[in-house]
């Protein structure tokens, strides 16, 4: 898979959850976020304990609250569809502080946020004790198409190469005198576009070569077999497996 390769959601660090193989923190979340999706959303207490146990996670993972809340952020257009929800939705009415608003609507927004949440931020505990290499080994090591796993491999490493040429046209831009003001830039700006992608799919060809020369097939060699021990999988299943079972106490209680 190449050289590593650091993103802004990963946090170094030395803890239990940071020295899990890839692959089984991804089945981990996935069968998590599966049970959260799960759970009847009249059953509240049983989202509590779903964020109590990510707190737990985050503690043994050595992540401080606030660089996990700073990074829920992303969520803010899910929070403002849900917001919109009791107002829109047709139902029976209620009135809350004055306001009519949808009973169904209001259950939707708090299914929404509360699942929506949860699922955000057990990705963003995924990422933060995770190389983006290590995801995509953990990806090839669950038998994902490898296909797949090669298109997102090239995205991620691609995309840093795309943002680079365009700060630097930006640069460029700067120093010739040009700010980007009203209507009369956007000329300006399509074309930095267009020349912005014609070096890309350049770049891309000539990179594409590169590889056929080197005895590329279709495939990528495998530099590291990643394992997990059995000691390993029981402590990444360890989350998912109680939140099944407050998610059956949720439908039976």
């Amino acid at each position: 898979m190449g050289a590593g390769h650091a993103h802004k959601l990963y946090r170094h660090g030395h803890s239990p959850v940071h020295a899990l193989p890839p692959h089984t923190k991804l089945a981990a979340v996935f069968a998590f976020v599966l049970v959260v999706v799960s759970t009847p959303r009249e059953a509240m207490w049983a989202f509590a304990l779903y964020a109590a146990l990510l707190a737990t996670v985050a503690y043994a993972a050595r992540v401080p609250p606030g660089f996990l809340l700073k990074r829920l952020l992303i969520e803010v257009p899910f929070v403002a569809f849900a917001v919109l929800m009791p107002f829109v939705a047709q139902g029976e009415r209620v009135d809350v502080l004055g306001l009519s608003l949808s009973v169904n609507g209001l259950w939707g927004a708090w299914n929404v946020l509360a699942k929506g949440t949860l699922g955000v931020a057990a990705s963003v505990l995924l990422a933060s004790t995770t190389e983006l290499r290590e995801l995509l080994l953990g990806l090839q090591r669950l038998k994902l198409p490898p296909l797949l796993v090669q298109i997102a491999s090239f995205m991620i490493r691609y995309g840093d190469v795309i943002a680079d040429e365009m700060r630097r046209m930006r640069i460029a831009r700067e120093s010739r005198g040009f700010e980007a003001r009203g209507v009369r830039s956007w000329g300006v700006l399509a074309k930095s576009a267009g020349a912005l992608f014609i070096r890309s799919y350049e770049r891309g060809e000539r990179v594409h070569l590169a590889m056929v020369s080197r005895g590329y097939a279709g495939s990528m060699p495998v530099i590291d077999e990643v394992t997990a021990s059995r000691a390993q999988w029981s402590y990444a299943l360890a989350l998912p497996f109680a939140a099944l079972l407050v998610c059956v106490l949720g439908w039976t209680l």
